[in-house]
């Protein structure tokens, strides 16, 4: 009898652009969004929830047992960079900032973190993502100087 693994891991991760520039418009953002799910099926991973702001992006998403948290969010950073300069879609040279946030999901607070991806318009006229960052780094103890 042949032994099967059975993983649902949610992981919420969350980078910026370099020097957190707001530089995704609208439409910008749309383009990027549809090449992050593009790009999600090539290395294997579904999409769950995705939301690009100005400055920062969210993905949710279910984390495959074959794949660490590390590769996927170096293969989806590194490779939308190169797209992103490759086709000039902004001015100047595009780079994402240094490293990540990454956080686990518990299957009861899935509808929660959808919804808080989902409203990230509206989230971010109360609070900016700076300041969201500095809460989120205090709160979870991972101060990155």
């Amino acid at each position: 009898m042949a032994l099967h693994s059975h993983v649902k891991i949610w992981v919420h991760t969350i980078w910026g652009t370099y020097m957190r520039e707001r530089i995704f418009n609208k439409s910008l953002r749309l383009q990027i969004f549809q090449h992050f799910v593009d790009k999600s099926k090539d290395i294997g991973i579904e999409i769950e929830k995705m939301n690009i702001q100005p400055e920062h992006i969210h993905l949710l998403f279910p984390l495959p047992s074959d794949k660490s948290i590390s590769q996927i969010v170096k293969l989806l950073k590194g490779e939308s960079s190169r797209w992103i300069n490759e086709e000039n879609l902004i001015k100047s040279s595009f780079k994402w900032q240094r490293g990540y946030g990454a956080f686990s999901v518990s299957a009861s607070q899935l509808l929660i973190v959808k919804n808080y991806i989902k409203n990230q318009d509206e989230h971010h006229h109360k609070k900016t993502f700076a300041e969201e960052y500095e809460e989120w780094a205090r709160q979870y103890g991972v101060w990155d100087d």
